[in-house]
């Protein structure tokens, strides 16, 4: 449908600043979230996008073209960008049925559309339904109770289903009482040829005027489409809200009032209204945090299909990690206003650009190991962690850490000139400070990090999974947490006076204080500059001698 580009987009109140110097490019008919902590500036993002908030500098398209230009003064109206704005709170009006929400707004849409001939069309299409009129007659019979009588709104429901129509037409085609016929194949073929002639009488009628119209019945003047800004007819808002409907599943509920819906029900009518104007760009701000946990998991699910069927571009904001996961094309992490990393799921998770990305991302939570140590000429690293354990990290792809730390100085030094370029006079305030990584440790009052940091020192974050327990571990250590959910156990192990997170697999019971020996597994375990937070590398952890 669209694709979305900032341009070093600023937002700032005073010396605070919401959103500092975000650069970012969201294809067509992509799924991005908008993830962060409270406060991180996603919203105001998400925002600034949809026109609700004017940015302080930058530049924002949609599909190409500008709706926000500081230099060049372009500002265009929310009303004017056709996108669609999904709100935490569903917004319905109390007093007025599921059709009339879906179509509130609809009638107010004014602009240039061709003008559509929808008698003709409306004919033409009864007279080729009618060409099967047992179908018609069966499918409405279907729709009668144990004591024959029979439910017109199901029938009509169903008919609109398996002909793509409006309810006017399925109205037209209850009332020839097909069902009731004697012989419904007789019946249908006279009321077919009925319909034939008064569309032919619409075409002659059209002809005399000079009109004639396509196949979409698009009134033409010497071929060329008649067009004029007009609102929408009756017809054409029916189809509307019949479509979306179908696509979120409350065809059903049509006459029912917002209080006599469920809360995922109640969305679903949200999400309807928000599809009607055909957005080419739909904005979603944390629309599932007012569901129950279950309820969630299925709206996740919906929201899925819905991205599917409808082609649009979807910007989704959330604080929860497990929705962007599992949502989302592409994640865009924001911390204190600055893109932490923009990036596809798995990706932000295996391959984290920072300490505090790495830590965001994954349930449960990475854990953090401070290690101190030098780079041999074979390119491994020699570590001493966990308060004397030696081991060796072997890095996934050829490293030369003396470059890699040149490199991140200059590319350090390269960004702060870029941010004291785009602040201009204008301090930040709430200036950025560099990510804190939590060691977990058995007395958390035990830890103290005043110690002067250099290039020796790393940070080696582990994900849950790759910490395995076996008889051949290289490390000794003590069950502190078991907490078996079914198909896995979240266990926490005691090694000294550090606490480590591991994910066990399969019904395996521990006892507390339980001896066991830990190992790491695989080649993900990830290494972190503990200067700068950065990245280094990816590879395999292998203890060889154990404090004590």
């Amino acid at each position: 449908m669209a694709e979305i580009v900032l341009t070093n987009v600023t937002k700032r109140w005073g010396p605070y600043y919401a959103v500092d110097d975000l650069s970012l490019r969201i294809e067509d008919n992509a799924f991005v979230t908008l993830l962060g902590p409270s406060g991180c500036g996603k919203t105001t993002t998400l925002r600034m996008i949809a026109g609700l908030e004017t940015p302080t500098s930058g530049r924002i398209t949609i599909d190409g073209v500008p709706v926000f230009d500081s230099e060049l003064g372009i500002n265009v109206p929310a009303n004017r960008r056709r996108v669609g704005f999904l709100f935490q709170n569903y917004a319905l009006w109390p007093n007025m049925t599921v059709y009339q929400n879906i179509a509130f707004g609809l009638g107010n849409v004014r602009e240039a559309q061709p003008a559509v001939e929808h008698t003709l069309k409306n004919t033409e299409r009864l007279a080729a339904i009618l060409q099967k009129p047992q179908e018609v007659a069966r499918l409405v019979n279907e729709c009668r109770d144990k004591h024959g009588k029979l439910d017109e709104k199901l029938a009509g429901l169903h008919l609109i289903d398996l002909y793509e129509i409006s309810g006017y037409t399925a109205d037209a085609l209850l009332s020839f009482g097909l069902h009731t016929a004697a012989d419904p194949a007789a019946a249908g073929a006279a009321q077919a040829a009925r319909l034939a002639q008064k569309a032919e009488a619409l075409r002659r009628r059209l002809a005399q005027d000079g009109l004639s119209v396509n196949e979409r019945y698009e009134l033409l003047r010497d071929g060329q489409p008649q067009t004029g800004v007009r609102k929408l007819d009756r017809e054409e808002i029916d189809l509307i809200v019949r479509r979306v409907s179908r696509i979120v599943k409350i065809g059903m509920f049509m006459d029912r009032y917002p209080s006599e819906l469920s809360g995922g029900q109640q969305q679903r009518v949200a999400i309807a209204r928000t599809l009607a104007p055909d957005p080419r760009v739909l904005f979603m701000d944390e629309p599932l945090s007012n569901l129950d946990a279950k309820l969630r998991l299925e709206m996740r699910s919906e929201l899925q299909r819905l991205h599917l069927e409808t082609g649009s571009t979807f910007v989704y904001v959330t604080h929860d990690q497990m929705e962007a996961m599992t949502l989302a094309t592409r994640i865009c992490l924001i911390d204190n206003g600055v893109l932490q990393q923009y990036d596809r799921p798995l990706t932000v998770y295996n391959r984290p650009s920072n300490l505090f990305v790495a830590d965001f991302v994954g349930n449960p939570a990475i854990n953090f190991i401070m290690a101190k140590g030098a780079q041999h000429r074979e390119g491994a690293l020699e570590l001493t962690l966990l308060d004397g354990c030696r081991a060796v990290f072997t890095p996934s792809e050829p490293l030369d850490l003396a470059t890699w730390h040149e490199q991140a100085r200059r590319d350090m030094r390269a960004g702060e000139e870029a941010l004291l370029k785009a602040h201009g006079k204008a301090e930040k305030g709430n200036k950025d400070k560099g990510f804190s990584p939590r060691i977990a440790k058995v007395r958390e009052d035990a830890f103290d990090e005043a110690v002067a940091v250099t290039e020796d020192d790393f940070v080696l974050g582990v994900r849950p999974e790759f910490l395995t327990i076996t008889e051949e571990g290289g490390l000794p250590g003590e069950i502190f947490s078991a907490m078996p959910t079914g198909m896995e156990t979240t266990v926490k192990v005691r090694i000294g006076a550090y606490l480590l997170t591991g994910v066990v697999f399969g019904g395996v019971l521990f006892r507390l204080d339980q001896p066991v020996r830990v190992d790491f597994r695989g080649d993900s375990v990830m290494l972190f500059s503990r200067k700068n937070g950065r990245m280094i590398a990816s590879g395999s952890l292998k203890v060889q001698e154990a404090n004590g």
